[in-house]
């Protein structure tokens, strides 16, 4: 029996590639000790207050950007949606504060119309707030109509619109609009 020619060609191709390639044997990593590797943050946070100031209130740094903070670029990087919250929360606390110290009754109120009057005293500012006798007797002594009224009843409801309609429905009704 006469051999095939063109599967002896194959066999010896197959046997040639056998004998050509590399034999490998799976790699090992080397261990990495990460101990080594890791960044000491608190030594960072020093030296970047160091190196850019803290700054509390907003200001231009040397390449024109508005900036706040320990050079954080609010033209380009601004600010994601965690840290307004976590500025609003701060901002709450401190409306809160200053209601407690001005109007102490104002934590006898109910939940719905607590949140108006802080919605209504972040917007304005404490000064501004106190200005408003009439609406705060109004809320003191449970006249809800009667707060509703003087909260309507000023330029700040014009300015504000919609936001002053939404704060004189809760005064009145003490539900969320």
């Amino acid at each position: 029996m006469e051999a095939d020619p063109d599967q002896e060609a194959h066999i010896y191709r197959r046997k040639r590639q056998d004998k050509t390639k590399k034999q490998t044997r799976p790699r090992t990593l080397p261990k990495i000790s990460w101990a080594g590797l890791m960044m000491n943050k608190a030594d960072l946070v020093e030296q970047l207050i160091k190196h850019e100031g803290m700054r509390l209130k907003p200001y231009y740094c040397t390449a024109g950007k508005l900036t706040i903070g320990v050079g954080r670029n609010l033209d380009d990087v601004g600010i994601n949606e965690p840290e307004a919250r976590w500025l609003l929360l701060n901002d709450i606390q401190q409306i809160e504060k200053q209601l407690d110290a001005k109007l102490p009754w104002w934590r006898n109120l109910d939940g719905v119309r607590q949140i108006a009057l802080a919605d209504m005293t972040f917007n304005v500012g404490i000064g501004t707030i106190l200005k408003f006798e009439k609406m705060l007797n109004a809320l003191l002594y449970e006249r809800w109509d009667d707060a509703a009224a003087e909260a309507l009843d000023s330029r700040w409801a014009k300015q504000v619109g919609q936001r002053a309609e939404t704060i004189a429905r809760q005064f009145r009704t003490g539900e969320y609009a």
